[in-house]
């Protein structure tokens, strides 16, 4: 195969994992570095699993993180249909040519039957599998006679198609990430690759799909280890050439432990899906990084590194930079631990550096935040003292919602640290001061400095009791911004509703 051709392929059972982003976005940045095509295809053939709406919310995703397949249901592409539920065709006609081999056969045991025997195995403590040595004692193609196969089927007795799984072989398997490994097939069972009711399970349909699109990369979770040995003997059976495997390692919690679930999200407060996902059945919402108010650009920064390090340890790059440097070579065979505070370092970092009119349009698309009455010229001056404070485009309200309302109550250990006898004396002889004032933070600035001289007071004699006027409590940026920002008339109430509230 000359051109790189790569596929994410998940399943439209629930929403999307942060491990199902970075398992798109590092196909995504293989296809890039290599120029080659990035194709999403929707393997839906397990219909007892299958949510109304995950397909499109799959579709949101991506786009949301920048990651814009080259072929998709969407985009279409010269392999299509990208939904394997409208590829029964296409599997129908290879399962015709697998079934002549001697690497396939109808199973026709009912699930019963083999519950009835697997209770067997284990009141002997024994584990059963369909495979080499229980094969022959079942109800399948291999034990009964041609006539009472071709019975069944004019009977429309429901039955699978398995893979005949070869005995006592050494398959020699390799994977781009973890390297060489070796497996005796009579370790395997023989899976089923057709369902009884006529669709084909992931094994066959997978293999199937990426020899007629034409991908040369295989790149998944490492839960599909396992079938490595099965796949590969798909392909021999086929006459096939197979394509490269690389199998991603997990992403792992914060704490202990195991694979990264929505049950880590709940209990340390972090999302685990790319965008907020409602559950048909029971109402309930799982939360979003979207939603949580993290940029994308920021968001799929974070999900790259977890487990790829790019040249000179670089921890912020833009996809595009991403794209030139990537190497599966480079990529982790240990888990990467999901880390909280690291994806909110990296919002921080995307957030500081926009421009204060990008932000702005961000900032009045917050949801639950009404900023009708103030005007983009005030907004900007906010947006410029807070944005380098803030992790989320919302805390620069939430951490700044002084701009927006007069403070009625004061944080009561403020009051201690900053409010003494004698204060409200001083702050009305500094509303005096101020009536004459020129509102630029330069000028206040100075004012205050003249101010407390004058009174022979210490800067924090004054500063912090004009603070806690204008905010309620001794945080935010610099006092003569905060004063510019609210004008002469609302810091001058404030100070006076100071002076008459705080004893």
């Amino acid at each position: 195969m000359s051109k790189v051709r790569v596929r994410f392929a998940p399943s439209p059972t629930g929403p999307l994992h942060l491990g199902g982003v970075r398992t798109a976005l590092y196909d995504y940045l293989f296809a890039k570095n290599q120029g080659g095509d990035f194709v999403l295809r929707i393997e839906d053939t397990d219909t007892a699993r299958f949510v109304e709406g995950a397909e499109e919310y799959i579709l949101e995703a991506l786009e949301w993180c920048g990651i814009i397949p080259d072929e998709s249901p969407k985009h279409g592409g010269k392999f299509a249909p990208y939904r394997q539920s409208e590829r029964k065709d296409i599997y129908d006609k290879h399962l015709v040519e697998l079934l002549k081999t001697d690497f396939a056969y109808l199973a026709f045991d009912t699930p019963e039957e083999l519950d009835e025997i697997r209770n067997e195995f284990e009141k002997n403590g024994e584990v059963f599998a369909y495979n080499y040595i229980t094969r022959n004692r079942l109800k399948n193609s291999l034990t009964l006679s041609k006539e009472e196969v071709q019975k069944l089927i004019d009977e429309k007795v429901p039955y699978v198609v398995r893979f005949k799984m070869p005995v006592d072989r050494i398959l020699n398997l390799e994977d781009i990430i973890r390297g060489k490994s070796s497996v005796n097939t009579n370790t395997l069972d023989d899976k089923v690759l057709v369902k009884n009711d006529g669709m084909p399970t992931y094994h066959f349909a997978n293999v199937v799909d990426d020899h007629e699109m034409e991908i040369s990369h295989v790149i998944r979770g490492e839960e599909w280890l396992p079938s490595l040995g099965l796949h590969y003997l798909l392909y021999e059976a086929m006459g096939w050439e197979k394509p490269e495997f690389a199998h991603l390692s997990l992403i792992l919690k914060p704490e202990g432990k195991g694979k990264l679930s929505k049950r880590d999200g709940d209990k340390f407060g972090f999302p685990v899906f790319p965008l907020n996902f409602k559950d048909a059945e029971t109402g309930n919402i799982s939360k979003g990084f979207r939603e949580e108010g993290y940029l994308p650009e920021a968001f799929i920064n974070m999900v790259a590194l977890l487990g790829w390090s790019p040249a000179n340890d670089r921890e912020i790059l833009t996809l595009e930079e991403m794209g030139k440097e990537f190497d599966l070579n480079k990529v982790h065979k240990a888990g990467a631990r999901f880390n909280k505070e690291k994806a909110e370092w990296f919002n921080h970092e995307y957030l500081k550096v926009k421009s204060n009119e990008d932000v702005l349009v961000l900032l009045r698309n917050v949801e639950g935040i009404n900023l009708k009455n103030s005007s983009d010229a005030q907004l900007l001056k906010i947006i410029s003292l807070m944005k380098e404070r803030a992790t989320f485009v919302k805390d620069i309200f939430n951490e700044g919602k002084f701009f927006f309302e007069a403070p009625t109550e004061y944080e009561e250990k403020a009051v201690k640290k900053s409010w003494s006898e004698g204060t409200s004396e001083v702050m009305k002889d500094f509303i005096l001061k101020l009536q004459n004032s020129d509102f630029e933070a330069e000028i206040l600035k100075q004012d205050i400095h003249d101010f407390a001289e004058s009174k022979g007071l210490g800067m924090g004699k004054v500063m912090m009791p004009l603070r806690l006027s204008l905010v309620g409590e001794l945080k935010g940026p610099d006092v003569p911004d905060i004063m510019q920002i609210l004008g002469k008339d609302e810091s001058i109430a404030r100070i006076q509703n100071a002076v008459n509230n705080i004893s």
